[in-house]
């Protein structure tokens, strides 16, 4: 009798295992989509991207997405009580849409925060017909926000990310670093450095490889090193020591594999997230089949690194079991800067399909999260956010197929980590209901439930994706933009 209870046990934790378990969360709509251009997919808003400074996180995302490319204009949506009340609004002058901007459209937001200048910055592209430029707003508060200052405006480019050095005692503290990609010219990948919070930048300047790339995530070590990890051939970084000065060649970090699934755009685009704790330990978390037998399904998987140079092989994280049919795919990553090293604390949110071969009338897709307070040694199983089924039809157009996102994000404000995630329903009155949604509750797990662990899993060797990884699916435009 023993024995049988100890066998219905094990079955039971294998099937709850299967597929990330329904956990008890109230979602709240912390924006939507009020424009009534004609060019826009409205209500809808797409590929957030978050951060936190004190009691204040800001969330910034696309807001009615334009089939070809962009959105009306880029939102906001900040918490300045730690997660409990929101305030949205849209950026000031970026499009034709919103206070007598010029541009058509507008991508790609990221956010960070300057600490020396105490001012947040929110990066996005400005899209129009002479093509496409990297631009960034101020605030002192997270809620009113300037007008555009450029970036770049080569008109060529795509994929942006922004990071500063926010450690006092690094000698280069107060710089705030921009990158992007140049991917309606040369490909390439350009950084530009400001000293002044934002207000002015510093010529794009490529690796010394002149490396091309996308869907970088910079982030700055306490002594002032940058480093910036990519997505190339394989998951690739390089550096900086001299404040941006100049940029190291590019070096593989990770090998990266895929399964290539293709019904929501950027399901099967491996592009890295990032983070970095108290002591200045790195992370990088994406999707990758390289566990799986055939590369039948995605994993999230992550690597660490303390000097941004030398990083650890390659460990999944263990959502659910090997034997799972379950898809993850764009991993939103968490980090509490408050922690470090063996107690660090890590959250990643991440979208999936419960039944990784399924096609787009049937495939369902579902929003889980999954948390480790011992620096990834051991992470809960994957739990569902709740924000149910949804279905393909349901999503906005884009030029690369239906969109969620090509990123997720994730922060720790105050100790609890909170993740924005695009959420879909069914459309109703000729109108999309698609919008950006955090938790009432941070995403934690109690202290006694399982963890696991995937020490011993072992890549699989020669194992390979069914066809290369589509980094063209992130793109905002399908082809190069026309010349002056």
């Amino acid at each position: 009798m023993s024995a049988f209870f100890t066998l219905v046990l094990a079955f039971a934790i294998s099937l709850a295992m299967v597929a990330p378990a329904h956990a008890q969360f109230t979602l709240v709509k912390i924006s939507s989509d009020s424009f009534t251009d004609s060019d826009a997919q409205h209500k809808t808003e797409v590929e957030p991207d978050t951060y936190s400074w004190g009691s204040t996180m800001v969330a910034t995302f696309q807001v009615a997405r334009i089939a070809p490319g962009g959105g009306a204009d880029l939102g906001f949506s900040t918490s300045t009580d730690g997660g409990k009340t929101w305030t949205f609004g849209s950026l000031p002058g970026w499009t034709v849409n919103f206070k007598h901007g010029s541009a058509s459209a507008a991508s790609d937001a990221a956010v960070i925060y300057d600490a020396k200048h105490k001012v947040w910055l929110i990066q996005g592209l400005l899209l129009s017909n002479a093509g496409v430029n990297v631009a960034v707003s101020r605030s002192t508060d997270g809620l009113h926000w300037s007008n555009p200052i450029t970036v770049d405006g080569n008109e060529v480019d795509d994929k942006n990310w922004i990071t500063c050095d926010n450690t006092p005692t690094s000698k280069f503290y107060g710089n705030c670093y921009s990158e992007w990609d140049q991917a309606f010219s040369t490909g390439l990948i350009q950084m530009s450095t400001s000293h002044d919070g934002g207000l002015t930048w510093s010529a794009g300047v490529g690796t010394a490889d002149q490396a091309g790339g996308s869907g970088a995530e910079p982030l700055v070590l306490p002594n002032g090193t940058v480093v910036v990890p990519f997505l190339g051939n394989n998951m690739m970084a390089f550096t900086s020591t001299n404040g941006g000065a100049s940029w190291g060649s590019t070096f593989q970090i990770a090998p990266v594999n895929v399964f290539g699934n293709g019904n929501v755009r950027s399901d099967s685009l491996p592009f890295p997230s990032t983070g970095i704790d108290k002591a200045g330990k790195l992370y990088v978390v994406w999707s990758d089949c390289s566990f799986r037998s055939g590369c039948s399904t995605n994993d999230l998987v992550f690597i660490t690194s303390t000097n941004g140079t030398k990083w650890t092989n390659p460990a999944r994280i263990p959502i659910d079991p090997l034997s799972s049919t379950v898809d993850h795919f764009i991993p939103g990553l968490a980090v509490d800067r408050a922690t470090s090293g063996k107690t660090a604390h890590l959250t990643t949110t991440f979208y999936y399909y419960p039944q990784a071969n399924c096609n787009s009338s049937t495939c369902r897709v579902h929003v889980g999260f999954t948390t480790s307070t011992n620096g990834g040694k051991t992470w809960t199983a994957g739990k569902d956010v709740g924000a149910g089924a949804m279905q393909i039809s349901w999503l906005p157009n884009s030029q690369n197929g239906p969109m969620l996102a090509d990123y997720l994000s994730s922060s720790y404000v105050n100790g609890k980590a909170f993740g924005v995630f695009m959420v879909a329903k069914a459309p109703s009155g000729g109108l999309f209901n698609q919008a950006a949604y955090t938790t009432k509750q941070p995403l934690e797990a109690s202290a006694d439930e399982p963890r696991f662990s995937s020490k011993g899993e072992k890549r699989i060797p020669g194992i390979h994706s069914n066809r290369p990884f589509p980094r063209n699916q992130g793109e905002e435009r399908e082809s190069r933009p026309p010349s002056k």
